[in-house]
């Protein structure tokens, strides 16, 4: 017997739960089919040891629009990084921090060496238009090495700039677009990263814990066929016919089941170690600004001086990441510690191995010109979101998936 409802969300990530929160606040009956265990899709986080480890490093920045707008942070417990970078330079670590945030490292930064008079003035006329306050004219983005290089940003803080982004967007060619980019500095500066009590997955938890329905998990969607005025959806042992269906699952299943091209992707290799003692007393990213840099990282934290509830009482916990993908050579366990050593100025002789994470499809490329808002209907009640139809980031999922539930209502964006 073939079950019936009126909009089935097929994926449990970010987009599709935000979609099914907004479609069930305006009475309509929805069903949520995720094909993993349980919800977040790419947001994932183990208990391992007494560690919590997010299955790739990602953080939570409360200034995004659609978090203010969406999400209770203030349950999630955010826990704060400091506000700034530890900088591995040629022959010492200095401290790039924000002024108005961490004011007590001002002469640090100052002190830092990276503040060459020009390379600031080049960073400050490339970050200017995230705070101008007006439109970018269409045809003006660019690839972000390129914008960065007609502002004249160069050197040591170029590159500790380079690798900070590197981490944020998955990519170290500065081919993403500018005008993303700029999107996120506004964000950075205007507030403070950090991780939840209960790990990232407390995030898409928060949202699945408003629906009136429960996500049914480990639902596997074999295919999504137009019947009559309706969709006839298989899984393996399921049958549903629904009103409308909202695809959100991720760029590659999407695929799969409407059809047309998988997105290119992004990943990233996270490791989690665990230490009696802390490598650093700093609750920032490290990342590497030598003009050879010693190995394959992008970055660097102890993220248990952040957010002490990753790891239990007397231990530390500290993630190293470096990028994936073709072309680029995998690296090795080793090359992972002797880069953090590198980083940390401190032997890992001590570490032990937690968690690694091989997240081969964690982004999707987002090249200019900037096509965020992209079109979202398939077949004629068939809607497809998730961050590869808006922006590569938590906003861009959430703002997908209310973008979803508007037009199953009809209603304009």
């Amino acid at each position: 017997m073939t079950a019936a409802c009126d909009v089935l969300v097929v994926g449990a990530g970010l987009a599709g739960l935000q979609c099914a929160r907004e479609l069930q606040a305006a009475g309509r009956e929805v069903q949520v089919w995720e094909a993993s265990d349980d919800v977040g899709g790419r947001i994932r986080t183990d208990r391992v040891d007494g560690f919590l480890v997010d299955r790739g490093f990602q953080v939570l920045n409360p200034a995004y629009p659609a978090v203010r707008r969406w999400v209770d942070v203030e349950a999630l417990a955010l826990q704060s990084f400091g506000a700034g970078l530890r900088v591995r330079r040629q022959d010492s670590l200095a401290v790039l921090a924000h002024p108005v945030r961490e004011p007590g490292l001002i002469l640090q930064t100052l002190r830092s060496g990276l503040l060459h008079p020009r390379a600031v003035a080049g960073l400050l006329r490339w970050a200017a238009p995230a705070f101008a306050g007006h439109r970018r004219h269409r045809g003006s983005d660019v690839p972000l090495r390129q914008a960065l290089d007609r502002a004249g940003c160069a050197g040591e803080l170029r590159r500790a700039v380079d690798q900070f982004l590197a981490g944020v967007l998955l990519e170290d060619e500065g081919s993403t677009s500018n005008d993303f980019a700029l999107q996120l500095v506004r964000v950075f500066a205007t507030g403070v990263p950090g991780l939840p009590r209960d790990g990232m997955q407390a995030l898409p938890r928060q949202l699945a814990d408003t629906l009136t329905t429960p996500v049914r998990t480990s639902t596997r969607v074999e295919s999504i066929n137009p019947d009559g005025d309706s969709f006839l959806v298989t899984a393996a042992d399921s049958r549903l016919r629904a009103s409308h269906v909202v695809l959100a699952a991720d760029p590659v299943n999407a695929a799969r089941l409407a059809g047309g091209d998988v997105p290119a992707m992004k990943g990233v290799l996270t490791h989690w170690f665990a230490a009696d003692t802390a490598p650093s007393a700093v609750d920032m990213l490290h990342v590497d600004a030598r003009a050879h840099p010693g190995g394959p990282l992008v970055n660097a934290a102890v993220i248990s001086n952040a957010a002490p509830s990753y790891a239990p009482a007397g231990r530390h916990l500290i993630q190293t990441s470096a990028l994936l993908g073709p072309g680029r050579p995998d690296p090795t366990d080793d090359d992972v510690r002797r880069h953090a050593a590198d980083l940390f100025s401190a032997s890992t002789a001590g570490w032990d191995l937690v968690a690694r994470h091989e997240v081969r499809q964690a982004l999707p490329l987002q090249p200019p010109p900037l096509r965020s808002g992209q079109p979202m209907g398939g077949l004629s009640g068939l809607v497809i979101c998730g961050d590869h139809r808006e922006t590569a980031s938590i906003n861009g999922a959430l703002v997908s998936g209310h973008r979803a539930a508007l037009a199953i209502l009809g209603r304009p964006r």
